[in-house]
């Protein structure tokens, strides 16, 4: 499957206007392509309690997964940066998934067989650097460990 680079990130800068960060100010936003080409969008959605935060890519797993769709998971992309007075991400440097995206971003892997493209992105600029899954969590454990996948 063909990966329009350009459209994805722009899906997932897209997505990030709608986070809800007022703690860290950093926004987040992820746009999840799927095998028939449609395109699941997630934003951060942080809470007083910071502990209850969710992650773009959490939220944009969690929604294809309630569809019954984590096996047709295509390609992961992130972006993110500190929130201007208006709300909206800013600068130029690529984020990448934390630790805890990595290993739900796996489940998809394992679920789907495929050592997923993740896009990592700015929220502004050109700059995307792209890894497979696989090189941001290395022999991670996930579905297939448990006969699952």
């Amino acid at each position: 499957m063909t990966i329009d680079t350009a459209a994805l990130i722009a899906q997932a800068r897209t997505a990030a206007r709608h986070a809800h960060a007022p703690y860290s100010r950093f926004a987040v936003g992820a746009a999840v392509l799927m095998t028939d080409g449609s395109v699941v969008t997630g934003a951060n959605f942080e809470n007083a309690s910071y502990g209850l935060s969710l992650c773009a890519e959490t939220v944009a797993l969690a929604t294809i997964s309630a569809q019954g769709r984590l096996r047709e998971v295509a390609a992961v992309a992130v972006i993110g940066g500190a929130m201007d007075a208006d709300g909206r991400p800013t600068g130029t440097a690529p984020v990448s998934p934390c630790g805890r995206c990595r290993q739900v971003i796996n489940e998809a892997a394992q679920m789907s067989g495929t050592d997923l493209p993740v896009l990592c992105g700015a929220a502004e600029g050109d700059a995307v650097r792209r890894y497979a899954l696989s090189e941001l969590l290395p022999d991670a454990f996930g579905p297939a460990d448990l006969g699952l996948a």
